[in-house]
């Protein structure tokens, strides 16, 4: 070969070069290239061979051509890179643009449950009239429970609270009432409080009927109280969650914790009555067990059931609803 066939040779893996690299578009290709024309068995390093062909005199301007061309095709090899990386990122960069004018993705928003609902707004209700919130353990002893609201062993009584024992004289608690023994027996006179919590009972479930499910019940023991403080009190309840125009009656009934009990009813003309809640005057033998004395201090207290009023507002028929957490009714609240 002669000097002048190399330059020949040089030009034309120039040309090759170009056209190789335009048609490059991703880093694999450019490997290839790498290889094809700078590799141990590339283009150069062939025409670096071909120098031993070469008369003495002229090797070192082959040289020099050869290492020029190798220098030409490694910087354009770096530039062409960094071309395809760039449009590397421009292609990922608008793929991953976001349109500003598209609507935005719908997310449902969590809300609270029904009976969640419910219970604080009953609970604002009385704190708005000066009652405090008091809670108790739902595992109580049978004396919180049952002895101490005047319903012994073999009272008639106990049927109606068909218990969860799960210990001798430990049970789940049948009612809120225990909270108002523990908080009457902790402070003295006056006590205003309402005791909001799940309770237990063997039921059957059904369209009426959980063995779980919640109360709230009201306590107010002080000086110089009368059933129509009671009354009162029931008239703002009624009003304030209910709405106007709702009617109110009280008849009676029997509980063992109070004397004289009652049952409250509500409707709105020309409605059916309904019944909301049992009520009453707390039974001197309960004031007595906590250390009160009946002659100077009188109370009254009621109970509702929170699913109860939920039902009532909603017009639900069934309380295992609430129960399902099947989102389609749930979202509705």
């Amino acid at each position: 070969m002669t000097l002048e066939e190399l330059r020949a040779r040089c030009e034309e893996v120039r040309r090759e070069w170009a056209q190789a690299s335009a048609s490059a578009h991703d880093p694999e290709a450019l490997e290839a290239l790498r290889v094809r024309f700078l590799g141990r068995k590339g283009a150069l390093a062939t025409a670096f061979d071909s120098l031993r062909t070469l008369p003495a005199e002229a090797r070192a301007a082959a040289g020099k051509l050869l290492n020029a061309l190798k220098d030409e095709i490694a910087a354009a090899l770096e530039a062409r890179r960094a071309e395809v990386e760039r449009e590397a990122l421009q292609a990922r960069l608008a793929g991953e643009r976001y349109d500003l004018t598209l609507p935005g993705t719908w997310r449902p928003l969590g809300r609270l449950h029904p009976l969640t609902q419910v219970r604080r707004e009953i609970e604002e209700i009385f704190l708005r009239l000066g009652f405090d919130v008091a809670s108790g353990p739902e595992v109580e002893t049978d004396y919180y429970n049952f002895e101490a609201l005047a319903i012994g062993a073999d009272h008639p009584a106990r049927d109606e609270w068909d218990s969860f024992y799960i210990a001798e004289g430990l049970l789940l608690r049948t009612h809120t009432s225990p909270v108002q023994i523990r908080v009457m027996k902790s402070q003295p006179p006056p006590v205003r409080i309402i005791c909001p919590g799940r309770c237990y009972r063997r039921d059957n479930p059904d369209a009426t009927h959980s063995p779980v499910f919640h109360q709230i019940e009201l306590l107010w023991v002080e000086k110089g109280l009368t059933f129509a403080h009671l009354k009162w009190i029931l008239r703002e309840f009624v009003t304030a969650f209910f709405g106007p125009g709702y009617e109110m009656r009280i008849s009676a009934d029997f509980f063992p914790f109070t004397e004289p009990s009652a049952q409250v009813h509500i409707r709105k003309p020309p409605g059916a009555w309904l019944e909301i809640m049992g009520a009453g005057m707390v039974d001197p033998a309960v004031l007595t067990e906590v250390g009160c004395d009946p002659e100077e201090v009188t109370g009254f207290a009621f109970g509702l059931g929170v699913e109860r009023m939920a039902m009532l507002r909603w017009g639900i028929e069934d309380i295992r609803l609430f129960y399902q957490n099947d989102i389609r009714f749930l979202s509705q609240f």
